[in-house]
């Protein structure tokens, strides 16, 4: 009897204990590896860290000098190859972080390289190998799948035009920031979690001091609700192509204003007479291409031809694109490839076939179109974000209702900001239930050719 008390007094205990911590690691899963997985990965990491480095290459021999101390002073007849040298090992509720000081003869990608190798020895779920200055490089190791459960990270960068966007693979976000990517492009099929994207996308500008300007040619069904924060919104090709024309005049005004003060964009005015960014969201731009018949064919060349100027000079005025759609390539048109090459930013969501990727990320990032194939169905949102340095990261957006980023556009309203020449596209807001006021916002006009 007193062998069953003492059983059941420890190991219940016991047992609660283990299924605590296996409950933790599938629905918690930082909390178990802060309290599980961070301790047991450092003391492997500290551990197995030369033999490791050793095995995977990633050792040089040693100098004249550090050999000859080694046999003299040291009186050691085996000198051993030099690791790169550990500067700072930090943990976080994700993985771990180690900076590493190469040594001659070794470069960053020679780590990049062995990352693969590293994950395995170390036992973490996966390891990142970002350079911070010459010579040094850091291991960002995660210890268990962050895009499984998205949740994003409490430091985030900001700036003028920074908007965190999605997770990345590696635990940091994955910034929208138009001052360094200023026109970007979006793809993904239909389900594949695109329209997620662009509603973290909105409802991050929309704190911001800027202009949003939306153009759906599905009769507005994605934007609409984004109204109250919008200043401008064009829902058919006719309205999407007086809206481009008062954009490029847009544009050519605020040229003459930064001929007029001798500043090279629209950040080197003065505070006092610099205009309100402009960011342009394009939903399914393939709408814009499509025509139905012959007669349509001047408006959709004169729609190409205004969004290429965009894309080649919008910058320095302070326009920026967002351009959405399920494919973006030659097959659209003519003019499609000349505008995509103007679209330094890519994030290409899961894809019906391969060429779609290769139209995505193709010129920029060859190796990216195999991982944006291997993207399955059941995970909405994950996507491949890249840029015209060749560098590219797994990424995923939280999960955001349509309600949820239209609550957000109505509660930042009063920031939106009055564009004379946007004016005639305002779009109309309904009144709220109840009231009997006026409507806030002016009836658009459409401007045709």
């Amino acid at each position: 009897m007193t062998d069953l008390s003492t059983l059941w007094e420890v190991g219940l205990p016991l047992a609660a204990g283990a299924g605590g911590l296996r409950y933790a690691q599938v629905r918690a899963p930082r909390v178990f590896w802060s309290v599980v997985g961070l301790p047991v990965a450092q003391v492997r990491f500290a551990m197995t860290y030369r033999s490791t480095m050793d095995v995977c290459g990633l050792t040089v021999q040693p100098s004249r000098l550090r050999a000859f101390l080694v046999r003299n002073v040291a009186r050691r007849s085996d000198v051993q190859p030099v690791p790169p040298k550990i500067r700072r090992v930090r943990g976080s509720s994700t993985g771990m972080r180690v900076t590493l000081r190469l040594p001659a003869g070794l470069e960053p990608a020679d780590v990049v390289a062995a990352s693969e190798r590293l994950r395995h020895a170390w036992g973490v779920h996966s390891v990142h190998v970002v350079e911070t200055r010459p010579g040094f490089v850091e291991l960002r190791m995660t210890g268990y799948d962050v895009l499984r459960r998205v949740k994003m990270p409490r430091r985030r960068p900001s700036g003028l035009m920074t908007v965190p966007v999605a997770l990345r693979e590696d635990g940091t976000a994955f910034v929208r920031d138009y001052l360094k990517v200023p026109h970007a492009l979006t793809l993904g099929a239909n389900q594949s979690g695109k329209s997620m994207y662009q509603r973290n996308l909105v409802a991050g500008l929309a704190r911001l001091r800027v202009a949003l300007v939306g153009i759906d040619c599905k009769r507005g069904v994605e934007q609409q609700v984004y109204a109250p924060r919008l200043s401008a919104l064009a829902v058919t090709p006719e309205e999407a192509s007086g809206l481009l024309d008062a954009l490029v005049g847009e544009m050519e005004t605020r040229f003459d204003l930064l001929s007029d003060y001798g500043a090279a964009d629209l950040w080197g005015l003065p505070e006092e007479v610099r205009p309100v960014p402009v960011v342009v969201l394009v939903d399914e731009v393939a709408e814009l291409f499509l025509v139905a018949s012959k007669k349509d064919e001047e408006r959709r060349d004169r729609m190409v031809m205004q969004m290429i100027r965009l894309g080649q000079m919008a910058r320095a005025a302070g326009i920026y694109l967002e351009i959405c759609g399920q494919r973006f390539g030659s097959d659209l048109g003519k003019g499609a490839t000349t505008l995509r090459a103007q679209l330094t930013g890519r994030v290409v969501h899961r894809v019906n076939d391969k060429q779609t990727a290769d139209m995505g990320l193709g010129d920029i990032a060859p190796d990216a179109v195999m991982a944006v194939t291997a993207i399955p169905p059941d995970r909405p949102g994950v996507a491949v974000a890249g840029d015209s340095s060749g560098g590219w990261s797994r990424i995923r957006t939280p999960e955001m209702s349509a309600d949820e980023a239209a609550a957000t556009c109505a509660q930042f309203a009063h920031r939106t900001p009055d564009v004379p020449t946007l004016a005639p596209f305002r779009p109309v807001v309904p009144a709220p239930a109840g009231s009997t006021g006026p409507t806030p916002l002016a009836t658009p006009t459409p401007a045709t050719n």
